[in-house]
């Protein structure tokens, strides 16, 4: 049997690297390459001892796990002995999902024959396995399993940020009451031009029972000041005195006009606090404001207490972008 010694370092040097730049991404420590890459050059060269006789006693239990704490403190550092014990859960987390995966995927590959030729048993009745992977098949799995790993951290990490700014939405307007999720945009300045009311928006669909079905496609294609033209063809709308035009500049687009409500008053219950103003526009939106449904309104952050607005600035990890078209344009139309 001929074994390539080179290749088998630089492959361990690869996925040891990749495994501690990930742990680093996971706990989000900016780590300089060097570390990284010196720590690596310790795992791999341990690796090619196995091909050294007299160093066979070094493959046991302690000396992995301790090998493996000497790479962390190396690629890391230690900051605290809590900072080092989280560093290593999540190192650890990381190498047992990957081998995990490149194994799981291994036997789904397999057919029948395949797989029970690698069972046997022992004439003791114990079961045995016997594990049988190409080197190509380790190392592209490997690829595939990591990305895979952090495509699915990344997409939990940023749901975990917006949770920080959803809160309770409540909308009242005389007997009715129009609930939803809302996400606390702190870029959102929309406000009306002319008495300076902050502008929070949601999506029309919610007042589908109270508006007029022919204003739901107008509402989708932005035409919001024809709608207010035509309002002598829908005299039964009850509201007809709480409607407001707001101009807005869209990100893509120039100016335009969205289509508002006068509530009485609007509830928002954000951290546990809740926080009620008379002195708000509920603009409307014809389309969709999140496609997985995660929230139905954008809140003005005027509208939120100053103290609960402190919390959530203080836990902010990750910004967001306002959506298109909460920007205020600078024309100024009597509504």
């Amino acid at each position: 049997m001929i074994v390539y010694i080179d290749l088998i370092f630089i492959t361990n040097l690869l996925i040891d690297g990749t495994l501690l730049w990930l742990t680093g991404w996971m706990r989000k420590i900016k780590t300089p390459w060097w570390r990284i890459s010196l720590s690596a050059f310790l795992g791999a060269l341990y690796v090619i001892m196995m091909f050294v006789p007299g160093l066979s006693f070094m493959y046991t239990f302690l000396i992995k796990f301790g090998l493996s704490l000497i790479m962390l403190w190396i690629a890391f550092g230690f900051r605290s002995l809590q900072h080092y014990l989280r560093n290593m859960g999540a190192f650890y987390i990381i190498n047992f999902a990957a081998a995990g995966g490149i194994i799981g995927i291994h036997y789904l590959l397999q057919n029948s024959s395949d797989l029970w030729s690698g069972i046997w048993y022992t004439t003791s009745g114990g079961l045995s396995f016997e594990l049988k992977i190409g080197f190509w098949f380790m190392l592209i799995m490997f690829i595939i399993v990591v990305f895979w790993f952090k495509i699915v951290q990344s997409s939990k990490r940023k749901l975990d940020n917006r949770h920080v700014y959803f809160a309770e939405v409540k909308v009242n307007i005389g007997s009715e009451q129009v609930k939803c999720t809302g996400l606390l945009d702190t870029g959102n300045q929309l406000c009306d031009p002319l008495t300076r009311i902050p502008v929070m928006v949601m999506e029309a669909s919610l007042w589908g029972d109270y508006l007029p079905a022919a204003w739901r496609d107008k509402l989708a294609e932005g035409d919001a000041d024809k709608l207010v033209m035509e309002l002598g063809d829908e005299s039964s709308f009850a509201w007809q005195d709480r409607l407001r035009l707001v101009p807005y500049r869209g990100v893509n687009r120039g100016s335009a006009f969205m289509l508002a409500l006068k509530p009485d008053s609007v509830e928002i219950c954000m951290d546990g606090k809740t926080t009620t103003s008379t002195r708000v526009l509920v603009g409307l939106d014809g389309g969709t404001l999140s496609s997985e449904k995660a929230y139905r309104a954008i809140i003005h952050p005027d509208l939120i207490d100053e103290d609960a607005t402190t919390n959530v600035s203080a836990t902010k990890v990750t910004t967001y972008p306002p959506p298109a078209g909460l920007y205020p344009s600078e024309t100024q139309v009597n509504d």
